[in-house]
């Protein structure tokens, strides 16, 4: 039934993919906590959902310890190699989006993956991959987001022999439903049950990853490898409405959601209708506002001081909202963003929670496997800059701005409510919708994520920065969006452009509800 969440006693999985939350079930039922089962949920989407996601790519995780009491950070992000500068383009307009020249950033997921374990789990990373290693070697059935992203980038997999060999198998894209097998990814995995977190970043599979680099004409180099440490960090954080907002600190883009809920708590939402003109042109505006502070200063932090505690600052958001004006929308543009991750989120009996996203950045990242590893390499820095003015400029042995940004809502210090988003620019703007919804109009989390939904800006290949919004919107509500000088866009009812969002909220009672995205093959499993 439309609307209707899953409701666990105990415990609760979401995924983008049924096959990953399922996995993060069967590690739960072994006797592992949230922590074990978010890692499985991670790793069975790398083999599962690899356009998205994979051990080429980054993570971001907000972990809440019920032992500890507190919420903490993971920044699985990686650097850029240290011989990597905008001398390494010189005469190039900018970083290819795709190739193996887009691939200078280090991958920091499988780093994530064994921090997270030795700080919180109980089980071993050996037999938190195993149900990801039944899916590479066994195989699964390709689900239809799958098939529809490899048609989109079927040239980009058919520039490099040893990716289309393992998406577009004998020359013809699999179709939704018939069982993908991926060898080679499923031996890299038995290397890391086997080697552990070294195997990757200083062993076997590090020395074959740089080796092919190297051959390929790509920049990074097994010292790249060897040196990459991901941090725990301190969350950052703002009220709203009775509950305590967390986000990644920079360089994940996680602020511009914090800066938008303090613009938006300059307003009466009892006074807002949910779904009228009045609540979609004021959210679209504070998230415009926030965009553009976004843009002009994040970066690695170690290399740009960026001004968080003023970003943040209540009297900052209220100087904001009066700018806003409510019959017209401003004129801001932003910098086309990619889209394609995936967001999961694990509450175990316990009370300890994981609410955690990654990617290859790209749909299929580089496009480039790294030789006969089965792994897609990411093409995350593609997003530096080569101007050495941008805050964001490439330099060597540096993180990039991030889109990356998984979200926890706390009350009374526990969580209440982990929310996420696939989608770049739409992530921001998504959770914004997500967390208003269920806090001023009562909405569940199944209830939040089917809504229609708009996002804002523009991605690779748009000339203009439209409003993107889904056909179920009233058409009186699309009328007065247009009229106020918004560049309206309707798009389908489900549309996959909005994302995939998945949410667990936690009632007073105890109870865990989830709720998975119908634009994505996910699923919600708890008891």
């Amino acid at each position: 039934m439309a609307g209707k969440p899953v409701v666990g006693t105990k415990t609760m999985v979401v995924s983008p993919h049924y096959l990953a939350s399922a996995a993060g079930a069967r590690i739960l039922l072994r006797g592992g906590n949230a922590f074990d089962a978010a890692v499985a949920v991670s790793a069975c989407l790398a083999v599962v959902y690899p356009h998205m996601t994979g051990l080429g790519g980054d993570a971001f995780w907000l972990t809440y310890n019920a032992g500890e009491g507190r919420v903490r950070a993971y920044n699985g992000s990686g650097r850029s190699g240290y011989n990597v500068s905008r001398d390494s383009y010189s005469g190039e307009s900018g970083i290819p989006r795709r190739g193996i020249r887009s691939a200078i950033t280090v991958p920091g997921m499988v780093d994530s993956w064994d921090a997270v374990l030795k700080k919180y789990g109980r089980l071993t990373l050996a037999e938190v991959l195993e149900p990801a290693i039944e899916y590479a070697s066994e195989g699964f059935p390709v689900s239809p987001d799958q098939h529809e992203n490899t048609r989109h980038a079927e040239s980009v997999l058919n520039a490099q022999p040893q990716a289309a060999a393992i998406y577009i198998p004998g020359g013809r894209i699999p179709e939704a439903g018939e069982r993908f097998i991926q060898h080679q990814l499923a031996a890299t995995l038995r290397k890391l049950q086997n080697g552990g977190r070294d195997a990757f970043y200083k062993g076997e599979i590090a020395a074959t990853v740089s080796d092919y680099m190297l051959k390929a004409g790509g920049l990074l180099t097994i010292e790249d490898f060897r040196d990459h440490t991901g941090d725990w960090v301190e969350p950052i954080s703002t009220d709203y409405f009775g509950h305590t907002i967390y986000q990644a600190p920079p360089n994940s883009q996680g602020f511009a959601a914090l800066m938008s809920l303090n613009i938006l708590e300059q307003f009466d939402f009892a006074d807002i209708a949910n779904g009228s003109y009045e609540y979609y042109h004021l959210l679209v505006e504070a998230l415009k506002l926030s965009f553009r502070d976004r843009d002009q200063v994040l970066t690695d932090p170690l290399f740009s001081d960026i001004p968080i505690k003023t970003l943040l600052d209540k009297s900052y958001a209220a100087k904001l909202a009066a700018s806003i004006s409510l019959e017209e929308a401003a004129e801001l543009t932003s910098e086309p963003l990619g889209r394609d991750t995936a967001y999961a989120a694990v509450v175990d009996e316990e009370g300890n929670a994981v609410s955690f996203i990654q990617s290859l950045y790209f749909e299929f990242g580089s496009g480039v496997v790294a030789g006969d590893t089965g792994i897609l390499l990411q093409n995350r820095g593609s997003f530096f800059s080569l101007d050495p003015r941008a805050v964001n400029t490439l330099e060597p042995h540096k993180r990039t701005f991030h889109t990356l940004m998984p979200a926890m809502a706390c009350k009374d210090g526990k969580p209440a409510i982990l929310y996420g988003t696939q989608g770049g620019e739409g992530q921001p703007q998504t959770q914004t919708l997500l967390l208003t919804r269920m806090l001023h109009y009562g909405m569940n989390p199944q209830q939040a994520v089917e809504a229609p939904r708009f996002v804002w800006g523009r991605t690779w290949g748009e000339p203009t920065q439209e409003l993107k919004l889904e056909s179920r919107v009233p058409e009186t509500v699309l009328q007065r969006l247009a009229a106020a000088g918004h560049l309206v866009r309707t798009v389908n009812a489900f549309d996959g452009i909005m994302g995939h969002a998945h949410v667990i909220a936690i009632a007073d009672n105890g109870f865990r509800s989830g709720g998975t995205d119908p634009r994505c093959d996910g699923a919600a499993i708890g008891w």
